[in-house]
């Protein structure tokens, strides 16, 4: 389930409460009492055989005695009770339940999803506080006070948070649209609060208090798809957690579940938090302050000290204070005293009157260069702060994505601070709050632009899926868990990942030295044994060593101490690798793990044997591009390293973006694959070169693209097909697909586009371009009619699309050939793929809303099967062309 019902859950006619009681502090009575104490306009039902009447309205005995089936029902009952409820009200046509009643065990909790099953009867909870709706007086809780209405959903999984929220927000005048305490959410979670939360008029920003995920790629898709319309921001517990279980390679121990968290709501374009307060603070800067498009900031303040403090607090935020241009420094010294700063912050002297306050905000709005503006006041006698901010009304109302205030102390400045709030300026109690809270919106917008990225495509050539699949099920036949190092260093080749040439040769110093003759010195000795992973923690590496003395020496000695280090270990060789000079290399980690929540995940950072130690790493989640390996290489500290320094030049990082992006693949093609380290993968500005590799298989699948929290591109959809006679590619859409998707837009006929958009215009917006080209795999699918043109390039012939509920009940579909091409057969061809995607996805019903003069797609789609929908009213223009999947046999294949 997902969305199917939320409505009546949210928003319910009716209500009815089972276990209304008058009994001081029980449950029953609270949610009795705050329903009938609200001002929902709907019937509210008590349910109770120990009671004729509540409050002088009649109880009722059981449900079947109710006047009409509720909408809503809340279940304060014994658990032993609630299973039957459940069977008895969806009999009824009751669609959504509360489980307020805690104490259920696992059994009960399953008996209540199967009894619940049959009527698509929605659940929230068990163990929950309940839920408000304040804009239709619901509340439908037993929390101890109401919430006032506004713009702002919060869902938590915690009541005891949700009670604390109501007080937070009711003293600050914070508004809520929904308010939802998700309790042990055997049913509704986040996912589907997402979704529904996602396209309700009445929500602008949506905050969640999230403890732990369940389903994540239903989550993923739900905040993806969320993240995309309106502000998401998350307060994700425990980042301090003991759980983490010991892992055998770095990158298991690196990749702790609350990196990967941060990884995942990254990935989602969401925001996190740490705090309720930042939480309700980053709602109201992205409420207020979200289109503001600058990244630096100027501070103008009327004293030093609280510019000294903004200055120190935006050094701590990684915020850059602008560098004020020429013209700027003119404009300001005509209207502030000789004295005045000069630099960012700018002061404009304690003694500042009214005229001078508002001539240096029009200044430094005046000047694109000097970013966002904080405005910063603390009273003086000289002049009223609310004096100041009148004379400044007329500016930040038309400025206010770009203004941001701090009106230092309290009831001198009250006044002040709300005519500024009034006019839509976001306004903060301390300098740190506000700088603080602009580089929340930097961190907010860092996550939303990677959404709209357009990657650029890898180099990696398709692996030798033969020779990987060998090497596994070689490795596997032997019970073996740790893959040899040849082994690991052939499977890096496989996928076009750069190694060392190695050698694996016999434990004799002589073995060791017959190798180094046809390598050539210097040359390195590394142990080989199946049951040491960390060779340089016993003795078991020896570089630079440059003839056969050094060799042979090394060996013997090696053998002696990683014996004596660890005596019961296997040795079952050593290997020989040349030495490669590079000396510009940076030394880089790459890795992947498994998270028991999201599944497969990957990790880079500055590598060496000190790796933990260092602690210089990023997390991400596959499946990756270009872009987002771009993305996670930027978020470490070696980065900066490889973008160069002194005579080291910069190093190429697009071939560390294809290592990641190859790592990305493996983890989606080899299911067994449970850990891997390449450590040290040599950067420089050369490429990349692999020296060492780990690799762990698990004997049970543990990776693969199906355990992906994000659904990887689907390959298995691209066809080779001939076409009039011409060689085409019909496949899924890709992110790196943008370019050519514009082009293929722009050569169409304005009254196609007009019939595919319902609209004239023929340019869209990057942000249409990008939600167009980066589709979520599990919810959506494009197809694209690919050709080669006259020049050798790809070009876009036609493009067919559906777009499912988050129920997969539903999927609207579109098509598009270009204006030149149509009536020759291609939208036919990518029709019939649009149906048997639909088809194997197990989508029931495919629908498309048609303009009534599209003659050739009504044509079309009755052709493949359509059928007009009749209550589709003439006044709309449109017909609704219906397909139902379940109950139509497969359409003959169209020549036209």
């Amino acid at each position: 389930m997902s969305i199917r019902h939320l409505d009546r859950l949210l928003s319910p006619a009716s209500v009815a409460v089972f276990g209304a009681s008058n009994r001081p502090g029980s449950v029953g009575a609270t949610v009795w009492r705050n329903l009938r104490a609200g001002s929902f306009a709907g019937p509210v039902y008590g349910v109770n055989p120990k009671h004729g009447s509540l409050d002088g309205v009649p109880i009722f005995s059981s449900a079947v005695h109710l006047p009409a089936a509720p909408d809503l029902a809340l279940i304060c009952t014994p658990p032993a009770t609630v299973v039957p409820l459940i069977a008895e009200l969806g009999a009824l046509g009751t669609r959504a339940v509360v489980i307020v009643t805690a104490g259920l065990s696992a059994q009960q909790k399953q008996a209540a999803l199967e009894a619940a099953r049959p009527f698509t009867l929605r659940l929230l909870g068990p163990n929950c506080l309940g839920l408000l709706s304040p804009h239709i007086g619901l509340n439908a809780s037993f929390a101890h006070t109401d919430a006032l209405a506004g713009d702002v959903a919060f869902v938590s999984q915690s009541g005891a948070l949700v009670t604390a929220v109501l007080d937070w927000t009711r003293s600050r005048g914070v508004g809520l649209s929904h308010l939802i305490s998700l309790g042990d959410h055997c049913d509704v979670d986040f996912g589907d609060l997402l979704d529904h939360l996602a396209s309700d008029a009445r929500t602008r920003s949506i905050l969640l208090y999230v403890e732990a995920i369940e389903s994540p790629r239903k989550f993923m898709s739900a905040a993806r798809a969320a993240a995309r319309n309106k502000p998401v921001i998350v307060v994700k517990a425990g980042r301090a957690g003991n759980g983490m279980k010991a892992a055998a390679s770095h990158t298991g121990a690196l990749a702790g579940s609350d990196t990967v968290y941060d990884a995942a709501i990254r990935r989602a374009g969401m925001l996190r938090v740490d705090t309720l307060q930042e939480l309700f603070i980053a709602a109201e800067t992205l409420s207020r302050f979200r289109g503001n498009r600058h990244s630096t900031l100027t501070v103008m303040t009327n004293g030093g000290g609280a510019g000294v403090m903004a200055a120190d607090a935006a050094a701590r935020e990684g915020v850059t204070l602008a560098d004020p241009s020429t013209n700027l420094l003119a404009r300001l010294d005509a209207v502030l005293p000789a004295n005045w700063s000069h630099v960012n912050p700018i002061d404009i002297i304690g003694d500042a009157p009214v005229e001078r306050y508002a001539q240096t905000l029009s200044a430094l709005l005046a000047d694109e260069s000097a970013g966002a503006v904080l405005f910063m006041h603390a009273p003086t006698a000289i002049v009223r702060s609310e004096d100041i901010a009148r004379a400044c009304l007329p500016l930040v109302r038309s400025h206010a994505s770009r203004v941001m205030s701090t009106w230092l102390g309290d009831n001198a400045v009250a006044q002040a601070r709300k005519l500024f709030e009034d006019a839509g300026v976001a306004d903060y109690a301390t300098p740190e709050e506000a700088v603080h809270a602009f580089a929340m919106l930097q961190t907010y917008r860092r996550n939303q632009q990677t959404l709209m990225e357009t990657p650029s495509a890898s180099r990696n050539a398709a692996p030798d899926g033969a020779s990987v699949r060998a090497t596994l099920a070689a490795a596997m036949a032997e019970g073996r868990e740790w893959l040899g190092e040849q082994e690991a260093k052939a499977l890096l080749q496989a996928y076009g990942i750069e190694t060392v040439p190695t050698l694996a040769v016999a434990a004799t110093a002589e073995a060791a030295v017959e190798a180094a003759r046809g390598l050539g010195y210097p040359v390195a000795l590394k142990i080989l044994s199946r049951d040491i992973t960390h060779k340089s923690d016993v003795g078991g590496v020896r570089l630079g060593l440059c003839d056969e003395a050094a060799l042979g020496k090394a060996a013997c000695e090696m053998l002696d101490t990683v014996r004596t280090a660890r005596p019961l270990a296997r040795i079952d060789g050593f290997t020989v690798q040349r030495t490669v000079h590079r000396p510009h290399a940076q030394e880089v980690i790459v890795g992947a793990s498994i998270d028991r929540v999201f599944g497969p995940v990957i990790l880079c950072g500055q590598g060496g044997t000190a790796v933990e130690v260092v602690d210089d790493t990023a997390i991400a989640l596959p499946p990756l591009n270009r872009a987002l390996a771009h993305e996670l290489v930027s978020r470490t500290r070696v980065a900066r390293l490889l973008a160069g320094f002194r005579d080291h030049p910069p190093a190429r990082l697009d071939a560390l973006y294809d290592v990641l992006i190859a790592v990305s693949q493996m983890l989606a093609d080899l299911p067994q694959l449970a850990e891997l380290d390449i450590n040290p993968l040599w950067v420089d500005e050369d490429g990349a070169l692999a020296l060492d590799a780990r690799v762990r298989l698990s004997p049970t699948p543990v990776s693969g693209a199906e355990r992906f929290a994000i659904l990887p591109y689907p390959a298995q959809w691209v066809r080779a097909q001939t076409w009039n006679g011409r060689a085409i590619v019909v496949r899924p859409i890709r992110p790196e697909d943008e370019a050519q998707h514009r082009r293929f837009l722009e050569s169409l006929d304005a009254e196609d586009i007009r019939m595919r958009f319902f609209t004239t215009r023929k340019g869209l917006p990057r942000s249409e371009l990008a939600r167009l080209t980066q589709i979520d795999y599990d919810r959506e699918m494009a197809f694209i009619a690919e050709a080669t043109d006259a020049q050798g390039g790809a070009e876009t012939l036609g493009v067919a699309r559906t777009v499912s509920d988050p129920d997969n009940v539903e999927a609207e579909f579109a098509i598009i050939v270009r204006s030149d091409l149509k009536g020759r057969g291609l939208g036919a061809m990518l029709f019939e793929c649009l149906i048997e995607h639909a088809r194997r996805r197990g989508i029931e019903r495919l629908v498309g809303l048609v303009l009534r003069e599209n003659i050739r797609m009504l044509k079309l789609s009755a052709a493949m099967g359509f059928k007009a929908d009749p209550a589709e009213p003439p006044a709309s223009g449109l017909r609704r062309m219906v397909l139902e999947l379940k109950t139509s046999a497969s359409p003959p294949p169209l020549s036209a």
